[in-house]
């Protein structure tokens, strides 16, 4: 299976995870994980996340992960516009509605994301829904690690491709 290149002038595939404290009103991002469809990727922790209003949850499987790089939300922004650079980014992600929200507060509001991406995000479950939810491999990686559910995310969309394919022939 082919990636496009950026000659090619076709978008590339970003596969994104975050971590989060989700709260009413609003969801605080503990961490950002992204893998480009060429295999490399970025990885920055919230220095801004405000641990006293995380739950039980998020303290005893997602905390014990983090081991930084540490950065402002602005930092984070500047390094994800230098990862994703001139590319026109799909994204995609898994169960990722709150992710895509905590991840485009990164630059302001929708409206501020950067001209060229998309308003949304790429969902691997919906796609996997739509094959008539076939069994995803199985993440054998650190599972809340943003950059390593990030890395599943690739190898799940790889398998999803595969199998439409196959449900082709």
């Amino acid at each position: 299976m082919s990636e496009p290149s950026r000659e090619s002038g076709r978008s590339v595939r970003f596969f994104l995870d975050t971590e989060f404290i989700e709260r009413p009103g609003t969801i605080d991002l503990i961490s950002v994980g992204i893998v480009a469809a060429d295999g490399r990727t970025l990885y920055a922790e919230s220095s801004e996340t405000n641990w006293s209003q995380a739950n039980d949850w998020v303290l005893a499987n997602v905390k014990p992960h983090m081991r930084g790089p540490a950065m402002s939300r602005a930092d984070i922004r500047d390094n994800v516009l230098r990862f994703v650079g001139d590319d026109t980014p799909e994204f995609w992600g898994y169960y990722a509605d709150y992710d895509w929200v905590v991840f485009c507060w990164l630059f302001g509001s929708m409206i501020d994301l950067p001209d060229g991406w998309p308003m949304y995000c790429r969902d691997l479950k919906q796609w996997a829904d739509s094959l008539g939810g076939p069994r995803l491999p199985e993440q054998t990686s650190t599972e809340h690690h943003a950059l390593a559910d990030a890395e599943w995310n690739r190898e799940a969309w790889i398998f999803l491709a595969r199998t439409e394919w196959r449900s082709r022939q």
